[in-house]
Order: C-alpha cells, then sequence, then structure tokens
C-alpha cells in the first residue's frame, strides 16, 4: 500500500490550528489558556511557551546562524567529580578505580591545598601514578593557585597535557595559560556559573551572568598580556543543568550562540567547550532516591544540548561525601546513554524541533539583553550587588511557587520515608561572587 500523498491534504497554518482548539474546547479563548511563562528575570516580561509550534513560527528564528553554533562533533566524557581525601596513596587507588569502571575523565575536587600535596611534585607523583595524563584529561578543582600547580603538573608530566582547571580565575591564571601553550587540550580558563544556578538563578540569568563573567574574565587576562587568540581554546564553560528537560536542552544551545557572539566581538572562533553537571538545587534529601531520576532527566537535557564533559552527580551526594555506590551508579547513567541508548552517536539531535529551536532564539536574545543590562553597570563586578537582588527575588519566586503547590516529587508530594541513614546535608559547590548556596526543597524537608 501506498502511503498518503501530501496532495490529498490541504495544508493547515497555525492560526487554523488555534482556531480548531477553541471549536474543540468550545471556547474562543481557550488558546490563551493552554499558554505557560517561563520567567527570564526579575526585570523582564518573560518568555511565552506556546501549547503547539508549527513552522509558522519560525519565520524570525536564526536557525541556521543557531545550528551553525552548535557542537560539530557527538559524544562526551563521563566526568566524575572525585573529592581527594589527602592521602596520596588511598586517592590514588580510588581514581584509577573509577577510570577503570566507566569514567572517562575526573575532576579532582578539594578546597584544601593539601590534598594535593601542595604542589609537592613527589605526593602528585602519588597521587597520578600510573595515570599519563597525556592520555586521561583530569581537571582539577582546587585552592591551589593555577600557577602552582601547572608547574608540579609538569614536572610529574613532561609531555602535553589532556584536562585543565575547573577553578576561578585567580592570580595565577595568566601564568598557568603560558605555561600550558604546549598542551592545546589542557584548559586553564574556567567560567562557571554554578553558583549562580545553585543560588536559585533562572535560565536567562544563568547564561546572562556567566556571559558577563566570562567578559569580565577576558578583560583581566587580556590586561596579563594575554591575547583573545590564545585564550579561547583555552576557555571552559561550565554550567548546571535543571530538572526542566526542554528548556535545559534549549540553554546549552543557547549558550553556544551566545559564545559564538561574544567570541566574534574578540575574533575568536572556536566553538565552545561545555562542562555541564547535573543539579544541586533541585536535590532533595527527603526521599533521596529520587534524586537519581532527576539526575538522569537532567544528564539527557545536557546530553542532547551538547556537553563535552558530563557530570553525574551521586544521588546522595547530598548526605555522603564518599560513597562508592552512589558514584557508581551516577557512572552508569552516562553510560547508559551511551552504550545502550545511543545518546552519543548524533551531533545537535533536537535541531529542528520547532519547540527547542524557538525556545533556545528566546533565551539566547534574552539573556544577551540581561547580559547588555549588567554591562551598562559596569560589568560583572560593579553589578554584584543588582545581580543578588536579582537572582534573589528569582528564588523566592521558586520557592514561593513551590508552596502554591509546584511538585517536588518525594518533598512535597509523594513523600516516602525510605530509611537512608544520612550525614548531616551539605552542598560543596564553587561560589565566586559571595552567593548563598540553596536547594529548593530545602524548606520544606
Amino acid at each position: 500500500m501506498n502511503p498518503p500523498s501530501s496532495a490529498l491534504f490541504s495544508g493547515s497554518s497555525q492560526a487554523d490550528w488555534i482556531a480548531q482548539v477553541g471549536k474543540d474546547l468550545k471556547d474562543p479563548n481557550a488558546y490563551e489558556t493552554l499558554r505557560w511563562r517561563i520567567e527570564t528575570s526579575v526585570s523582564a516580561e518573560g518568555i511565552v511557551v506556546e501549547p503547539f509550534y508549527t513552522r509558522d513560527g519560525l519565520s524570525d528564528v536564526p536557525q541556521q546562524t543557531i545550528q551553525a553554533a552548535q557542537k560539530p562533533e557527538p559524544g562526551w566524557l563521563n566526568t566524575p567529580v572525585f573529592h581527594l581525601t589527602g592521602d596520596a596513596k588511598a586517592d590514588n587507588k580510588a581514581i584509577i578505580e573509577q577510570l577503570s569502571s566507566g569514567a572517562d575523565a575526573l575532576i579532582l575536587a578539594s578546597s584544601r591545598a593539601e590534598d594535593v600535596a601542595k604542589a609537592d611534585p613527589s605526593q602528585l607523583s602519588r597521587l597520578l601514578n600510573g595515570i599519563k595524563l597525556s592520555e586521561t584529561p583530569l581537571f582539577f578543582r582546587t585552592a591551589l593557585p593555577a600557577a602552582d600547580l601547572l608547574k608540579a603538573l609538569q614536572q610529574v608530566a613532561p609531555y602535553q597535557l589532556k584536562g585543565g582547571l575547573l577553578s576561578h580565575l585567580d592570580s595565577g591564571t595568566a601564568e598557568a595559560t603560558r605555561l600550558s601553550a604546549d598542551s592545546p587540550q589542557f584548559r586553564t580558563v574556567c567560567v562557571s556559573g554554578l553558583d549562580f544556578h545553585t543560588a536559585g538563578a533562572t535560565a536567562t540569568q544563568e547564561l546572562a551572568f556567566l556571559l558577563a563573567r566570562l567578559v569580565d574574565t577576558y578583560d583581566t587576562l587580556t590586561e596579563q598580556g594575554l591575547t583573545p587568540a590564545q585564550l579561547g581554546p583555552k576557555t571552559i564553560l561550565s554550567v548546571a543543568v535543571g530538572t526542566s528537560y526542554f528548556l535545559e536542552i534549549a540553554k546549552l544551545r543557547a549558550l553556544r550562540v551566545l559564545w559564538a557572539r561574544v567570541g566574534a566581538a574578540y575574533g575568536i572562533s572556536v566553538p565552545a567547550f561545555v562542562h555541564a553537571q547535573t543539579s544541586a538545587f533541585y536535590e532533595s534529601t527527603a526521599t533521596p532516591y529520587t534524586n537519581l531520576l532527576r539526575a538522569t532527566t537532567e544528564a539527557m537535557s545536557a546530553t542532547v544540548g551538547g556537553c563535552d564533559l558530563l557530570t553525574v552527580r551521586p544521588y546522595n551526594a547530598l548526605t555522603h561525601s564518599s560513597d562508592v555506590f552512589g558514584g557508581r551508579i551516577a557512572r552508569n547513567v552516562s553510560l547508559l546513554l551511551t552504550e545502550e541508548s545511543y545518546f552519543n552517536r548524533v551531533a545537535d539531535p533536537s535541531a529542528g524541533s520547532y519547540y527547542i529551536e524557538k525556545i533556545t532564539h528566546q533565551l539566547t536574545e534574552a539573556a544577551w539583553q540581561l547580559f547588555l543590562d549588567v554591562e551598562a553597570k559596569g560589568g560583572l563586578a560593579k553589578a554584584a550587588d543588582w545581580v543578588k537582588a536579582e537572582i534573589e527575588a528569582a528564588y523566592n519566586a521558586r520557592v514561593e511557587a513551590v508552596a502554591q503547590g509546584k511538585v517536588l516529587v518525594g518533598v512535597n508530594k509523594f513523600r516516602f520515608d525510605e530509611g537512608v541513614q544520612a550525614d548531616k546535608p551539605v552542598v560543596a559547590q564553587p561560589s565566586g561572587e559571595g552567593l548563598p548556596v540553596r536547594r529548593l526543597a530545602e524548606s520544606f524537608e
């Protein structure tokens, strides 16, 4: 049987569909009741999400520009966080176990400089014994000055390094960038939006304030003698990914468009390099296994959105700083998306989706306008108080929404005591602007 020809059916415009909605629901204004709003910032009206999208709605969307900015190749690195204990021998064993159990790369994290042996090459050598940094990317999020750490790494591994630094800009970032010039796959300039996210920012605020931080960072480093051509390939954009599935896909795609826009101003043409981490803001200590489900959808958003590095937080990361089972299950989320779901086979799989293309464009423009507002105030550092107030209002609006009935599964609805023994809740996240570290569920637990 031959498929029905499109010539047998007349086309339907968006206006036709809207009229049909009113007819079926017996209300000429029914369509308006089906629309909903994504808040962008306190001072903006937000983005209106339509109940359906058609080709007609893409007339103002620069699809070619959006798609050209996306990641050209599929795939990502499964990159868990490993919290250093200070015992170099024990840490080395645990690192090798993770790398042999599904991790493609690792983030070595600590707020204590002594956990990487104060950049002592002999201790660092014990920590990294059996790990060849020219083949295995390692990313460092530590309290050590960037230049000190890099000098020690180059003594231990005198060849091209892979990985990078995931710490905020410090006084040694420029020197570290120069020192690693012969290691193009070792990135030394990290611009993170994690602290905006965990303080309660909207998706638009995250993008705009991250962009403002990027510009401030580049201004600082170019004043120290580096050129944009040196900085672009050395930059990592680090973001959190929340639970709004399609919005978060669009957020990562919009980030790449914004990077290309700012890059054009600096003369940078390299693609963005994006680290995505599942959200601590939406995690709960009540019914903690629901965190695993949240992390799974967040990881899917991150990979469809085109991340280069994926960090899936263990479901019990809030209450257990070190847990073998939680870490293994978190690694397996990424492995399932590659080995069984084949999310790593296609670059930019959401390209062409009417909804995602439209909302990518709307997020891009809303974030760009908010970024320009920050720049008009003198940049992120000078606008810090205003930025904090904007995020504070956004957070309060989210808490109020939950109080008014927005569902947090296992927190204010479908709650179940799993009898999980837990330590005191703690969220370890970088906070470059002195922003509060929050969780949406905290006041309801």
